[in-house]
C-alpha cells in the first residue's frame, strides 16, 4: 500500500537536490505533488514528470507564499504535507569576521524567514482539515555547529529547529505534526559546487562522517516520506537527524 495515496504535498526547492528526490518519493508513494521553485524551466519539467503542478514562487515573499498554497488548494482541494526545504549556502557566508550584513540577511531570509512564512500560510489550511504534516529542513549544524565557517547558515538552521519545536508543541492537539529534518552533508549540486571551489573545505566535512560517505538525496527523501506519513503519527516537535552518525561521534573510526 502506498503510504501517501491521494495526499497533497507542497515542496519548496522542489526542482533539485533533496526537494526533487522527495518529490519523486512522494509521487511513488501516491501523493499529488506541487513543485515550488524559482527555476521555471526545470520546475515545469519535474512537475510534468511526476504528474503534479509547478508554481513559480519566491519563498521570501509573503505574497508569493500565500499564492502558492492557494494554487495548490484550488487545484487539489486540500494540503496534507508541507515540505519547507528551500535554502541557500552562498560563499559570501563565511566567518563572522568577514561575512557582511547583506550576506547575513540574504541567508536568514531564504533559510529562516521563508520557513516562518510557509508555516504561517499553510497552517490555516491544515487547521481547517484538522490534520497535516509539516517538515522543515534544518541541518545537523543546528545541533553540532559547523565544521567550516558559515555563520548565517548555521544560525538560520538553529532558528528553523527552534521554531519547528515550538510549532510542533503548539499545534499537536489540533492534529498537525511539525518536525525538522536535519541532514548531514548530502551529495547534491550545492555540495558538488563546494567541492569544485574548495576541496579542502569539502574534505573537512567528509572526515567527520562515521559512515564514511556523503548522503544521497534519495536517503533524505525516504526520511521525509516517513515524517509525512502516518508511520510517524506519534512524532512531532522532533529533530530528525539523518547525518551518517556525525552527531553521535566524538571521533571518527580509525579503521575501515
Amino acid at each position: 500500500m502506498k503510504r501517501l495515496q491521494d495526499r497533497v504535498a507542497v515542496i519548496t526547492g522542489g526542482a533539485s537536490g533533496i526537494g526533487y528526490a522527495t518529490a519523486q518519493r512522494f509521487a511513488e508513494e501516491g501523493a499529488k505533488v506541487v513543485i515550488v521553485d524559482l527555476n521555471e524551466e526545470v520546475g515545469n519539467k519535474v512537475a510534468k514528470e511526476l504528474g503534479g503542478i509547478f508554481v513559480k514562487a519566491n519563498v521570501t515573499s509573503e505574497e508569493d507564499v500565500a499564492r502558492m498554497y492557494k494554487v495548490a488548494f484550488d487545484e487539489y482541494g486540500r494540503i496534507d504535507i508541507a515540505f519547507n526545504n528551500a535554502g541557500i549556502s552562498p560563499p559570501e557566508d563565511d566567518s563572522i569576521l568577514t561575512t557582511g550584513i547583506d550576506a547575513w540577511r540574504l541567508v536568514q531570509e531564504v533559510n529562516l524567514t521563508s520557513v516562518y512564512l510557509c508555516c504561517k500560510a499553510v497552517l490555516p489550511y491544515m487547521l481547517k482539515a484538522g490534520k497535516g504534516s509539516i517538515i522543515n529542513t534544518a541541518s545537523f549544524v543546528a545541533t553540532m555547529a559547523s565544521a567550516t565557517s558559515q555563520i548565517s547558515y548555521t544560525a538560520s538552521k538553529g532558528g528553523v529547529l527552534a521554531m519547528t519545536r515550538e510549532l510542533g508543541v503548539q499545534f499537536a492537539r489540533q492534529g498537525i505534526r511539525v518536525n525538522a529534518l536535519s541532514p548531514g552533508p548530502v551529495n547534491t549540486p550545492l555540495l558538488q559546487e563546494l567541492f569544485a571551489k574548495d576541496k579542502e573545505r569539502a574534505a573537512r566535512r567528509l572526515v567527520h562522517i562515521p559512515i564514511g560517505r556523503f548522503a544521497e538525496a534519495s536517503e533524505l527523501a525516504a526520511a521525509v516520506a516517513f515524517l509525512a506519513s502516518d508511520d510517524s503519527s506519534f512524532i512531532t516537535a522532533s529533530n530528525f537527524l539523518v547525518d551518517g552518525g556525525i552527531s553521535g561521534a566524538y571521533v571518527t573510526p580509525l579503521s575501515e
